[in-house]
């Protein structure tokens, strides 16, 4: 049986690995097991899954396959060129490009069978014309801006393209759809308001498919569900709202490994810049992850700071000194030798450190998180 330095600690079986100093564990069944929670909160609704950016960092090409096996249909990306290569992966899905319609892009979209999400009155008459050339009426999302200011038909351009019905009917209207600014705080007023105004635009596409809700949207309840809900960072594990604990299984586990143990005295100082001076004898633990692992430096700990509190077995190691490219130190004082010695894992994302935590400490959300890792750690893919 082996000590519980070399094991693994839920990082599959990193122990068995002597050249690894970081592994990044990607649970794919989690993924799809968080995918059926989201299809049981939308209910009467169709789950459709935002894999844009590379499924969020954890990649595309294994989660967007683990998704389809879960029943997914509809996926949305950023790019066509994120949007081709889904093509590939999934050829028989429902694929729409949030970016919309860029000049003379409209053969790409109808060779690969891709869905461009409109998002101005030049880019329908753009698409409409497209389709009259080639003589299909090609199927396409319309977005209404319904008080963002990002993307989106703006209320003057829905006023002005709504009345040209031989303009409508050159293409197939397959989704028409608007995106929430606020529902990542369920007590603010902008979502009713929102959700009124794109109730009021949605009067005027009465048999087209609506869609209003991403991941937090879904968790305002099925006032905000319509008939298709666009979920994002819930599938990967992250929280969608700003309070409570986080509802979906962890998908993520980040695994660094300490390469050097050592004692330090009181009064010294950890790391660059002597920002954090000891104030006991402490054992420091020196780990091979830093901000190139998507570690952040504001997760450093200088005199009087907390930061980034990372776990051996079931034991916390907080950061001492600043997050540097490739190391961190953690005081492992307090914790058994039998945990805390050279070559054993030290948890840095996972289930005692969620996203969401991380994020909260470093100032940032879940979303930067999940992009930020770095393609340094070896990557692992279990279940799913």
């Amino acid at each position: 049986m082996r000590s519980p330095a070399t094991q693994s600690h839920g990082s599959g079986t990193a122990g068995n690995d002597a050249h690894e100093t970081a592994i990044l564990t990607i649970d794919l069944g989690a993924l799809a097991d968080n995918y059926r929670d989201l299809c049981e909160r939308a209910t009467k609704a169709e789950c459709a899954a935002v894999v844009k950016a590379d499924a969020y960092g954890l990649g595309m090409a294994q989660a967007a396959p683990a998704l389809w096996r879960a029943g997914c249909r509809t996926f949305f990306v950023a790019t066509i060129t994120e949007a081709t290569d889904l093509r590939a992966l999934l050829p028989d899905a429902v694929i729409y490009v949030l970016s919309g319609l860029l000049a003379g892009t409209a053969p790409l979209f109808r060779k690969n069978d891709l869905r461009p999400v409109l998002n101005s009155a030049i880019e329908i008459r753009e698409w409409a014309g497209y389709c009259e050339r080639v003589r299909e009426p090609l199927a396409c999302a319309v977005h209404i801006d319904t008080g963002m200011n990002r993307l989106g038909l703006s209320a003057s351009e829905v006023a002005e393209i709504l009345d040209l019905p031989a303009l409508w009917q050159t293409f197939t209207l397959s989704l028409v759809m608007s995106h929430l600014a606020c529902a990542d705080d369920p007590s603010h007023t902008k979502n009713a308001a929102q959700r009124a105004r794109f109730d009021t635009a949605r009067a005027r596409f009465p048999e087209t498919l609506g869609s209003l809700a991403n991941s937090a949207g879904i968790l305002l309840g099925h006032g905000y569900h319509y008939g298709l809900v666009r979920p994002g960072i819930a599938l990967y594990g992250g929280h969608p709202q700003r309070q409570g604990e986080v509802p979906f299984r962890s998908v993520v586990h980040l695994m660094g490994r300490i390469l050097q143990t050592r004692a330090a005295v009181e009064g010294e100082s950890v790391g660059y810049g002597a920002t954090r001076t000891l104030t006991r004898p402490t054992r420091i633990g020196i780990v091979a992850a830093g901000y190139a692992d998507g570690l952040f430096r504001a997760l450093s700990a200088g005199d009087g700071e907390e930061g980034l509190t990372a776990y051996l077995g079931p034991y916390p190691a907080p950061i001492l000194g600043r997050v540097s490219m490739d190391l961190i130190a953690v005081d492992v004082t307090d914790i058994p030798d039998a945990y805390a010695q050279r070559g054993a894992w030290v948890e840095l994302l996972g289930p005692n450190v969620s996203a969401h935590a991380m994020a909260l400490q470093a100032g940032t959300i879940d979303y930067e998180v999940l992009t930020s890792l770095g393609t340094r750690a070896t990557r692992r893919y279990i279940g799913g």
